[in-house]
């Protein structure tokens, strides 16, 4: 297994749905308690600027958001609904805010250490919807801004391909629903629950 190719910065510091669509196939990596786990991507949904109402940075900067609004490269972890952590990757340049939701992946590994997380879930749906995929990873806000170039919390290409690119209107808002800014891989059977409509 290659685990030599970890992503750039320069990755990151791109158009969001460019980097959105080349988001599906690589590995997403964490290293719990000194055991590595991940997952390869398949859901991902982009976040992009103060102009897109359902951007958590559409009321302008606060102290939740900052993070979206420094360097690329970087994780942003938030707290929803009072019970789900949801995970993003900060894209583009310093100063506009940006991210993108990383709604689902196929587990890899690290799946035993998964499966405790969250008992009872077939293991090829562990990281299926930004909820269950923080939670059987165990991310959490104290992981937000962590810097995806270090050792900790990062994003490999492992030369894997996906079946199909399909997108759609991104799933759990009421705004800014005219824009097809939810992308997956739709042979993948790890995608969330919503991947039919």
């Amino acid at each position: 297994m290659r685990r030599d190719s970890k992503l750039p910065r320069s990755f990151y510091d791109r158009p969001t749905l460019t980097v959105a669509r080349e988001l599906l196939g690589k590995h997403l990596v964490f290293v719990r308690r000194g055991v590595r786990l991940s997952g390869k991507i398949v859901e991902v949904e982009a976040y992009i600027g103060e102009d897109d109402p359902a951007c958590h940075a559409a009321p302008g900067l606060t102290r939740r958001n900052a993070v979206m609004y420094g360097r690329p490269g970087f994780s942003y972890v938030y707290f929803i609904y009072g019970m789900y952590y949801c995970m993003n990757v900060v894209t583009e340049r310093k100063g506009f805010p940006a991210a993108i939701l990383i709604r689902a992946a196929e587990p890899d590994e690290g799946i035993e250490k998964m499966a405790a997380s969250s008992p009872k879930i077939v293991r090829h749906l562990l990281l299926s919807g930004p909820g269950r995929f923080c939670r059987s990873l165990g991310l959490t806000t104290s992981h937000s801004g962590l810097d995806l170039l270090g050792d900790r919390l990062f994003i490999e290409d492992r030369g894997a391909s996906i079946g199909q690119l399909v997108s759609t209107p991104r799933i759990g808002i009421n705004k800014g629903m005219d824009h097809q800014w939810r992308l997956f891989d739709g042979s993948s059977t790890s995608v969330s629950a919503q991947r039919r409509k």
